[in-house]
């Protein structure tokens, strides 16, 4: 994947060069939009970390505080790789928004299967098979995945999220704005909600 990688950071290097920031809200978020916390999780889709994340915090976090209208949680892309890029075009593509998170988890559940090798043909190809499990068609897919605008945007909030919030590491997740750093148990992430509710 290091050829992936190297091709990855120099096409970042040249949108920076060569386009303004922009703000876009198109986050997949899920939530209250009233909630006293907003949690914002900066996230690359091939990132072993985030995938545990995604598996034992976030479901608990929908349990206990989603779900009832206290936290408002936001998933941000910060793509490491072409592969981790291309699942985040999917991710956007036309999924209805009740499913972006049902895809969001099917995504990092499968991503064993799907983010490893050389081939971004057969990852591609991977990845649209998740998709189509959200009932996302495959000629909608691979328009997506050729769309230059859907790229250019979510490496922009990459960029942007890199100059506001100097992410080093992924998941970085920020509460309230706030960075919340150290290893992350669900037990000490709890405490902190609450003690901000």
């Amino acid at each position: 994947m290091k050829n992936l990688n190297d091709m990855f950071l120099r096409l970042i290097i040249l949108f920076f060069i060569f386009f303004p920031f922009q703000a876009h809200s198109k986050n997949v978020a899920i939530g209250n939009l009233e909630s006293k916390i907003t949690i914002k999780v900066f996230s690359s889709l091939t990132c072993p970390a985030c995938a545990n994340f995604h598996s034992k915090i976030y479901y608990k976090l929908k349990k206990d505080f989603i779900d009832k209208g206290l936290v408002r949680f936001e998933h941000h892309p910060f793509p490491l790789d072409l592969a981790a890029l291309n699942a985040e075009i999917i991710l956007r593509c036309d999924v209805d928004n009740s499913k972006k998170f049902e895809l969001l988890g099917k995504i990092y559940e499968k991503q064993r299967l799907w983010a490893s090798g050389s081939d971004i043909i057969k990852i591609n190809d991977s990845i649209k098979e998740i998709g189509s499990e959200v009932n996302l068609n495959e000629e909608k897919m691979s328009s997506c995945l050729k769309n230059d605008k859907a790229q250019d945007e979510i490496l922009n909030q990459r960029i942007e999220a890199q100059k506001k919030y100097k992410i080093d590491s992924t998941p970085t997740v920020f509460i309230n704005e706030k960075k919340y750093t150290g290893k992350i148990d669900y037990r000490e992430f709890k405490k902190i909600l609450e003690k901000n509710l």
